[in-house]
């Protein structure tokens, strides 16, 4: 068994600049991965069929899972006789905002790249990865990127400031395409996308969290108000930012001081049962 591991994401910054002709939204976001990973588990089949095997009700074992996908894009492209069986631990949790099936689908990609002995690089894994989902590509990266277009255009940047992040998840799911569906573009407060480059090019901590921002936000927490309140109680229990991540419905603090982390932690559990302190990683790791 070859075993690859597939961080989730948080948006520090995402905006959208407007509707595009193929239905799709322009984005621009900044992205960073956090140390809380899924665990892929690859093994070669001499039969060719793709197997997933998951414990989590909430994950496919068929088609629809962008592992699944990912492995049967790659086998079909250089026509790989092998199969794949693809074990599928979660510690992300699901639709979440956070990218799990992404990255799943992302480390999949990597990781039969070494085993089916393709020797394909990350700039092509990643325009493999386009054809899956637009969060694709910058999980084939990791680290830290400036994502335009659907999302799958990567400009890589450094690390941010060092800093732990609190991640809380309410007990409900949010549909991606309802959010941007209610999203109304001429209305939107941009967020100070180059402000947040700047912090993270000057490791300026306070910078950083004074540059958030996610457009998507304010649909999500007319929806869902849940997510209104956790974003609240996050910022009273002492999180020097707060900000839904993605099209949500999780929340994320940046807390710059380890003494505050158990303390935002403690309060958070009292409101919803997934609440993760993770460090943020913030760097691309090498192609093995």
């Amino acid at each position: 068994m070859y075993y690859v591991k597939a961080p989730a994401k948080i948006n520090l910054t995402l905006d959208v600049l407007h509707k595009r002709p193929d239905g799709y939204h322009e984005v621009e976001m900044i992205m960073t991965t956090v140390d809380l990973a899924d665990r892929i588990g690859l093994e070669v089949r001499e039969d060719g069929a793709i197997h997933i095997l998951s414990v989590d009700r909430f994950v496919p074992n068929d088609h629809r899972n962008l592992a699944y996908q990912a492995a049967k894009i790659l086998k079909e492209t250089y026509r790989v006789k092998k199969g794949v069986s693809i074990t599928i631990e979660k510690n992300i949790p699901v639709a979440a905002g956070l990218a799990g099936g992404s990255s799943d689908a992302a480390a999949t990609l990597k990781g039969l790249n070494i085993i089916w002995e393709l020797g394909l690089s990350l700039d092509e894994l990643a325009q493999i990865g386009t054809k899956i989902g637009s969060d694709v590509p910058f999980c084939v990266y990791g680290g830290t990127a400036l994502a335009t277009g659907r999302g799958e255009r990567i400009q890589e940047l450094p690390s941010p400031a060092n800093c732990w992040i609190i991640l809380a998840k309410p007990t409900l799911g949010v549909s991606t395409a309802d959010i941007y569906g209610n999203l109304k573009v001429n209305e939107i407060k941009h967020p100070n996308t180059t402000k947040m480059i700047e912090s993270i090019h000057q490791k300026d901590f306070d910078l950083m969290c004074a540059s958030v921002g996610n457009v998507l936000e304010d649909v999500t927490l007319k929806l869902y108000p849940e997510v209104a309140v956790l974003k609240e109680q996050m910022k009273r229990f002492g999180a020097d930012a707060v900000l839904m991540s993605g099209s949500g419905p999780t929340v994320f603090g940046i807390v710059d001081h380890e003494t505050r982390v158990q303390r935002i932690y403690n309060g958070l559990r009292g409101f919803c049962d997934e609440v993760y302190a993770v460090r943020l990683m913030g760097d691309r790791e090498p192609l093995a």
